[in-house]
């Protein structure tokens, strides 16, 4: 324990607004108006009480482990009771609630703040810090989306809350899974693997042919800026209704960002490095394979990054043009009209999701396949 008392603006603030909220209460427009029951009492005070606690701990420990505990749990136990209290109905939020999300909000921002400041030596620890962040943070804006919508009873069919959108995809687990599986596993991964694997291809007989680098380049530059809500119908009526149809518009989407990315990575090694090939006597493909290649690695990556955002987003756009009776941009429409809109964003929420895991996927792989190149070792460090 130290004996020092150092206390971080985001406490500071949040003790004020804690201690300013017991001058408005009650929390929520409970009945009779104006009212401060006695539980309600109770809850504001143990509210307070958390959140005070935890600008102490804060101020008064050295450990950043015990700060970071503190304030974590005096945060989300302090969010999880000012839920409660509101529970019951939409749109009784009063000030003191706000005050209150506020001074939660700037705890758990400090201990954010506290957790990026710790560097474990256990590679484990130190992996599982990295993820407990975001995870924080990703948190902190449903609670905030949920508090909003609930306090402020905003209507369901503009902003509906997580939690709404959280039980329609518990509830429509086998409807979301034939949408992933015509979607994601039929058109998405088809199409991205034959347009990626199409761009690196011709990338390579471009750098190799200057016709048809000094030719295809250009048009390349024009068809990537194509609109899809132009190519998407012309691919239904050429490839039918099925998800060979959304596959042709992935590949179109994902080809030249490959083709583009593919080329600028081959003429990324320097004159030195090729110079020595040839003191080697390497042929073309020996120089490709031993150093052109190697150099081009992150820009071939970066191009499949990029591509698994542009394949997914590809597919769902070309369902809404025709599409069988399942598909997730077959489903956003529907139920617009339907004014189901919690499904609308269960979709959504689920497509997020797997785009993240597409994502994270290939940055895994590019990590491990990159581990020799400047920018991972720094990350690393």
């Amino acid at each position: 324990m130290n004996t020092a008392f150092y206390l971080s603006w985001q406490c500071l603030v949040a003790g004020l607004l804690a201690i300013a909220s017991l001058f408005f209460l009650p929390i929520a427009a409970v009945e009779p108006a104006y009212s401060a029951p006695a539980t309600s009492m109770l809850v504001t005070a143990l509210i307070v009480g958390l959140i005070l606690i935890g600008c102490v701990v804060d101020a008064k420990f050295s450990s950043a482990a015990v700060k970071a505990t503190a304030l974590f749990l005096g945060a989300h136990i302090a969010v999880f009771l000012l839920f409660a209290e509101i529970a019951s109905a939409n749109g009784i939020a009063r000030t003191p609630f706000y005050l209150l999300l506020a001074a939660c909000w700037l705890l758990a921002w400090r201990c954010v703040t506290v957790l990026s400041s710790m560097h474990p030596a256990n590679r484990t620890a130190n992996a599982l810090l990295r993820l407990l962040i975001p995870a924080i943070f990703g948190a902190w804006i449903l609670i905030i989306w949920e508090a909003v919508t609930r306090g402020a009873g905003i209507p369901f069919i503009l902003l509906p809350p997580p939690s709404a959108i959280g039980a329609r995809i518990a509830n429509s687990l086998p409807v979301l899974a034939a949408d992933v599986n015509q979607t994601i596993f039929k058109a998405v991964i088809a199409g991205y693997v034959i347009g990626c694997g199409a761009g690196f291809v011709t990338a390579i007989l471009a750098d190799r042919v200057s016709f048809l680098r000094k030719g295809l380049l250009p048009i390349g530059n024009m068809v990537s800026a194509l609109p899809i809500i132009g190519v998407a119908p012309i691919m239904v009526m050429w490839f039918g209704f099925d998800w060979q149809s959304k596959a042709a518009v992935v590949v179109i989407m994902t080809f030249f960002p490959m083709l583009v990315n593919t080329v600028a990575g081959l003429a990324a090694s320097g004159h030195m490095e090729r110079d020595l090939m040839r003191t080697y006597a390497s042929n073309y493909w020996q120089t490709l394979v031993k150093l052109r290649l190697p150099a081009a690695a992150p820009f071939i990556f970066n191009a499949l990054k990029i591509n698994s955002t542009l394949a997914l987003i590809g597919a769902i756009v070309a369902e809404f043009f025709g599409t069988p009776v399942v598909g997730m941009g077959f489903r956003i429409s529907t139920e617009v009209g339907r004014m189901n809109i919690d499904m609308v964003w269960a979709e959504i929420a689920v497509a997020a999701l797997a785009g993240s895991v597409f994502y994270g996927v290939i940055a895994l792989v590019e990590r491990a396949a990159t581990f020799w190149h400047p920018s991972v070792r720094g990350g690393r460090a």
